[in-house]
């Protein structure tokens, strides 16, 4: 798989829709500076008494301050406490003083294994940390693929931009998926092991054991598992086994009614099929069932791309947009990725007009789904059931066109 990318990605000189996606990419770190110079101006910094704290009372990095205490967790007795919601808001609460929003923590006990060392230093510095290593991790992953004069494309992608304004992880689950899914064929072990560690966020490895199973990758398979067991046995013998206990009968629940009833931001930020629908005001039993059958159709596409050797830009990234239409629960900040699937693409020779403006709406999506999302257009299923859709359409074609006899053979037969 890796080789195919690579060849295609390494072609010599530049595309003619790269003065197109040059002026994408100045456009796009022209807003992320603007992004990061307002939000700091409207925060009034520099404040005198809590240096990480705005004047509405968010946080600077929003999110970023789940992973900072459950990095401080890990020194104190572990993270379970912080799985009782009112618990968990009453302790930021006492720290922070007023606090809005609601804070959930959300994530499998094992991050802590991963994320221990922010919780040794203060908060904005861990943040800046956060943020400075993840970029670096996820352009290390994608510069195997894509041509070096790309990753600037990459770094300044609206997807990023968010990740660093919500303090997410997009980054390094980016950095784990497609790190896992360039190291197959060569170093299929190491594979299984970025996608044990994956299992922090589990809704982007959904459809992994369907490809791995369809490509048998056995010994990527063992390891995978093998990597997910050891950090659970880890985790428990670290905590306590009751720490895996008290995330399924309090962190899952809380989950699964975030999906089913968030509301807010979430509205405009949940990329699914399921919250496109409930922002149309949909009822809610036709919005699952519109889930169910895109999830569905989602994984007979992966199914069909993946049961024999195909174009192997186009079915990665067929992969990373079906993995957000299977999901009813995934997020803008998750679209970094999307970022990697749009630079494999960028460079074809064989993209028409409509394919590059495409690219663009996938690759503008994370910011754009939420200006979209404020006037009640659900923009995010839109267009990456239209980008499956023709990715679906050109793995068909190649595969047809790749059927074909040579005009040599041709000849031959009919003689």
């Amino acid at each position: 798989m890796h080789d195919g990318i690579v060849a295609q990605a390494a072609a010599p000189g530049q595309t003619p829709a790269d003065e197109l996606y040059a002026k994408w990419t100045v456009g796009a770190a022209v807003f992320f500076v603007t992004l990061e110079i307002a939000y700091l101006a409207i925060a009034g910094l520099p404040p005198t008494l809590r240096p990480w704290v705005d004047h509405t009372n968010f946080v600077l990095g929003r999110d970023f301050l789940n992973t900072w205490m459950g990095a401080r967790s890990v020194f104190d007795g572990g993270p379970a406490a912080w799985f009782d919601a009112q618990a968990y808001n009453a302790a930021l609460r006492q720290l922070l003083g007023t606090l809005y929003p609601e804070h959930y923590w959300s994530y499998p006990p094992h991050v802590l294994l991963f994320i221990w060392p922010f919780g040794l230093i203060s908060y904005l510095p861990a943040y800046v940390a956060w943020c400075a290593l993840g970029i670096a991790l996820y352009l290390f992953a994608c510069s195997g693929a894509v041509r070096r004069d790309q990753l600037l494309f990459l770094a300044v992608a609206p997807g990023v931009a968010v990740c660093i304004f919500f303090g997410q992880n997009g980054f390094y689950t980016a950095a784990l998926l497609i790190g896992g899914l360039l190291c197959l064929d060569r170093r299929p072990v190491l594979a299984g092991v970025l996608f044990g560690i994956l299992t922090i966020k589990p809704q982007l490895g959904l459809l992994l054991p369907v490809v791995l199973l369809l490509e048998r990758r056995w010994l990527t398979i063992a390891a995978a598992l093998a990597t997910a067991a050891c950090l659970v046995a880890a985790t428990a013998l670290l905590f306590g086994p009751d720490v895996w206990l008290a995330f399924w009968h309090k962190v899952v629940p809380q989950q699964q009614w975030l999906t089913a009833h968030g509301e807010g931001l979430l509205m405009v930020m949940v990329a699914s099929v399921f919250y496109g629908a409930r922002l149309l005001h949909l009822p809610e039993g036709l919005a699952w069932a519109m889930q169910g059958v895109v999830a569905v159709i989602a994984v007979a596409a992966v199914v069909w791309t993946f049961w024999k050797r195909r174009d192997r830009a186009l079915a990665l990234s067929l992969l990373i947009t079906a993995t957000f239409l299977v999901t009813p629960y995934i997020l803008n900040y998750d679209m970094v990725v999307l970022g990697f699937a749009v630079a494999l693409m960028r460079g074809r020779t064989d993209n028409t007009v409509a394919d590059h403006w495409l690219l663009i709406a996938v690759w503008t999506l994370p910011v754009a789904m939420m200006l979209a999302g404020a006037v009640f257009i659900p923009l995010a299923p839109m267009v990456l059931i239209a980008f499956a859709c023709r990715l679906i359409w050109r793995l068909a074609h190649a595969g047809a066109e790749a059927a074909k006899p040579a005009p040599s053979e041709a000849a031959a037969g009919a003689a």
